[in-house]
């Protein structure tokens, strides 16, 4: 029988789930720079345990949401960060770094939308994982859970299967607003971002934890409705602007035309 206690906090623009066992814990996933105190203090106050207690850090990817906090938790806790086998850093390059900055503003914006108050997001572009995985290992330390890369929103994403309880976290693979199921934005690759959620939907999972939304269960005919609808096309920064300068055209030739006639 299963020791493990998942509980979820409230974190600055995302769910936050700890996985807490009588010995040991595992951070599901890094979170924002701005989560770090307030999960220490859930550990030192609340379950009245050492903040070395925090084992692994996962790194589900590299978002100002999901890995913005590791580095942190690492320098106070001594935990091992554990994420994808990547050979290149997602951040790479010159345009990595414009990307970097444009995703930690975008996580500003949500904040500013969901009426938090201004904190630090700031968080290094690049990771160095104490221990790399890939599909189907088990998280070091926690074999109970497995990992399965569900690539789509980025080319690294990472869920976290529990197997004795069959429980999913799924990080941004699913994101529920209000009353409704949406993709996460952006979407790099839309016929992988499928083949992912086909993937979890046949797991027949009992519970998924959604990193923007709740745990909550989703049955079959919610999978294949999520599936028929998601993005057929790349939906990024660079294809969005790209849209809207091609609309802007597209209007400017109309206008034009009809001030001709």
């Amino acid at each position: 029988m299963s020791l493990c206690k998942i509980v979820r906090l409230e974190g600055y623009i995302q769910s936050t789930y700890l996985a807490i066992y009588p010995d040991k814990i595992m951070l599901l996933d890094g979170g924002c720079r701005a989560d770090v105190p307030m999960v220490l203090d859930y550990i030192k106050l609340t379950l009245k345990r050492p903040i070395t207690d925090l084992k692994v850090v996962v790194v589900t990817h590299m978002h100002p949401d999901h890995a913005g906090g590791a580095n942190k938790y690492r320098e106070k806790t001594g935990c091992l960060i554990v994420s994808s086998n990547k050979k290149h850093q997602w951040y790479g390059g010159i345009g990595g770094c414009a990307m970097h900055f444009i995703d930690i503003n975008l996580a500003y914006y949500v904040a500013k939308r969901q009426g938090r108050s201004f904190k630090n997001l700031y968080y290094p572009a690049s990771l160095k994982p104490d221990i790399t995985v890939t599909d189907e290992d088990c998280v070091p330390r926690f074999e109970e859970w497995q990992v399965l890369e569900t690539p789509g929103h980025t080319d690294r994403d990472l869920s976290l299967f529990h197997v004795p309880s069959r429980q999913i976290y799924t990080a941004d693979l699913i994101i529920k607003l209000r009353h409704k199921f949406v993709a996460p934005f952006p979407i790099y690759d839309p016929k992988v971002y499928i083949q992912s959620l086909t993937r979890v939907r046949d797991l027949k999972p009992s519970m998924v934890m959604m990193a923007h939304g709740c745990e909550m269960a989703i049955d079959e005919d919610t999978f294949d409705k999520l599936i028929a609808g998601a993005p057929k096309h790349p939906r990024t920064i660079k294809d969005t602007i790209k849209h809207k300068l091609l609309w802007r055209k597209g209007r400017n030739r109309h206008v034009f035309k009809q001030n001709r006639r």
